[in-house]
């Protein structure tokens, strides 16, 4: 007999204990497949990776209507073998679309590496730009004649809305009109 709470404990630690072992049986082996054609199933993907190695599972993710939902994953017994269908079946085309192929990861590391991949390109931009503003506007990559209005210039009309500054002073409407 136990408390509510010591079982709950218990079948959290156990749950946590298989999922940490689970990840680490099928780390590297584990084939994430993306942009899949719909007329693509469980064999017909199995039947693309079996050149590599052995696969001890493939599967195609559906709906609850049974249609693809473009992705799926394929395992291997080896890490050498998942390596090698990487390297050989990313970007092949397959049913008229290229395959995106890669190691499978757990949705939060995914997510925490795109985040990051993320800040480094924003931090590598920001450092690049030698434009106040971030670049937005650059007058020299205008052609001849043409006039690009800068955000940072407009200002407001009676009403409300923008009114661009232009070269010269003057509104639209106003003498001096621009063509």
């Amino acid at each position: 007999a136990q408390k509510k709470s010591e079982r709950h404990a218990e079948l959290k630690k156990k749950h946590e204990q298989h999922k940490v072992e689970r990840m680490q049986k099928y780390q590297g082996v584990n084939l994430y497949v993306k942009n899949l054609d719909e007329s693509v199933d469980d064999e017909a993907l199995k039947k693309q990776f079996e050149n590599f190695g052995n696969i001890t599972s493939a599967k195609v993710m559906t709906d609850e209507n049974g249609r693809s939902k473009g992705f799926g994953f394929v395992c291997f017994e080896k890490p050498e073998e998942a390596t090698t269908a990487v390297t050989e079946m990313n970007s092949k085309m397959v049913c008229s679309k290229p395959l995106y192929v890669a190691l499978a990861q757990r949705k939060e590391d995914r997510r925490a590496q795109l985040a990051s991949q993320y800040m480094q390109r924003l931090a590598s931009m920001r450092m690049h730009s030698n434009v106040p503003g971030g670049g937005m506007y650059n007058p020299a990559q205008t052609g001849p004649g043409y006039y690009v209005a800068n955000p940072m210039q407009q200002q407001r009309n009676f009403a409300g809305g923008p009114q661009i500054a232009r070269p010269g002073g003057g509104r639209w409407g106003q003498q001096n009109q621009y063509p």
